[in-house]
């Protein structure tokens, strides 16, 4: 088998990541606005604003805490600085990124106010910025990043065009002992029976049911059971997807023919081990490719039928369409046409060839289209209301 060779960055944990970001990182919404003061005053660092507050409780407060951690702690960030309006949980997300032995450090604004928070915090980010400056790109296989995966704005050539690429990427990366996720959870609604049968064991298959189970129940017991307009979105109907087990059907060929799951995550988790692996998720493009970035993922293939234009801060999002209107109407957004295969001048291996050409590429430093539109959503997931 080919091993794709990549420039990449190697972190002191061993992880490697394909970007080389400064993050500044507010704990809370409103501490956004000295992140985003630092944001503007040191040239090479990213301030990523979110709207959360500070009154999660339980499982909600744990999801808010691993996201955060988890986005400092991505092999795409070299350096981070957290911000947040008091000490006590400001120190844990730096407790939690430095585990992973890079640069982080902390301030609180309570007793100190935004401006001296953002001069201390801007002297700290201008230190990271440049030691970061000084890292290198060294050899290392496309085989040893992380991938996710989910798709966008499906449509019915989603399902047989460019969901089916990312199959056969997933296949080969899984066979050269990568590490890939998908989920999605409430789009897998009609097929989840074919994803229980590729489960790596019995364990790992009622694993998989139970998360899927939960859902089904909460949709249920809050008597939503119309869906209309969100599963599948008008969007999905537009492009030809009339009920939610087609659109599942299209969206389970991203996980390729071959390739078994060996394990399930909760949302914002770090895989355990190599291989395929599922993630209970939202569908909803930009909270979904934040859980992935802050689980470790540093490269997202999202197949895109009517054209969905999501992006993320610290994992590029790679697009590809079969929808020939897509393509041509939104061109600025697609990085990869795989169209052909619906007029048989494009197989699907080749299709795969293609977007692994163009993984390498990315991985050396290529930006994306979302990445040089300047789409940075990031989006965390809120189980419940506040306390």
């Amino acid at each position: 088998m080919q091993t794709h060779k990549i420039k990449a960055y190697r972190r002191v944990n061993g992880r490697v990541g394909i970007r080389n970001h400064v993050i500044i990182l507010p704990l809370d919404d409103i501490s956004n606005n000295a992140a985003e003061g630092v944001g503007r005053l040191i040239c090479g660092t990213m301030s990523l604003p979110h709207a959360y507050g500070r009154l999660q409780f339980g499982a909600d407060l744990e999801l808010t805490f691993r996201t955060l951690i988890g986005t400092g702690a991505n092999p795409n960030v070299a350096a981070a600085v957290v911000i947040g309006i008091e000490p006590g949980w400001t120190d844990r997300i730096v407790q939690g990124i430095a585990k992973t032995g890079k640069p982080v450090a902390g301030f609180s604004i309570e007793r100190s106010g935004d401006l001296k928070t953002i001069e201390a915090a801007s002297r700290k980010a201008k230190e990271f910025v440049q030691t970061a400056s000084e890292l290198q790109r060294e050899e290392c296989s496309l085989e040893e990043l992380y991938v996710s995966t989910k798709c966008g704005e499906s449509d019915t050539t989603t399902g047989l065009a460019s969901c089916p690429a990312v199959g056969k990427v997933f296949d080969y990366l899984v066979e050269a002992s990568g590490t890939v996720s998908f989920g999605e959870t409430s789009e897998l609604t009609g097929g989840e029976h074919v994803v229980k049968k590729r489960a790596a064991t019995p364990e790992v298959a009622e694993q998989f049911m139970k998360i899927w189970n939960d859902y089904n129940d909460f949709i249920v017991v809050n008597k939503t059971n119309d869906l209309s307009e969100s599963q599948p979105t008008k969007g999905n109907i537009r492009g030809g997807l009339t009920t939610i087990e087609e659109k599942a059907f299209g969206n389970i060929e991203k996980i390729g023919k071959k390739a078994k799951f060996v394990g399930c995550l909760e949302p914002a988790e770090a895989p355990r081990g190599k291989g395929m692996w599922f993630m209970d998720t939202s569908s909803a493009a930009a909270e979904a490719v934040t859980l992935w970035a802050a689980s470790g993922a540093v490269l997202h293939l999202f197949p895109t039928g009517q054209g969905n234009i999501v992006g993320n801060p610290i994992e590029p999002v790679i697009k590809l369409s079969g929808n020939p209107l897509t393509v041509k109407t939104m061109s600025e957004h697609i990085d990869l046409d795989v169209s052909e295969i619906l007029t048989g001048n494009l197989t699907l291996d080749q299709a795969g060839d293609r977007l692994l050409d163009l993984m390498v590429h990315t991985a050396n430093g290529r930006l994306t289209a979302s990445e040089a539109l300047g789409h940075r959503e990031f989006v965390l997931t809120k189980l419940y209301r506040s306390a």
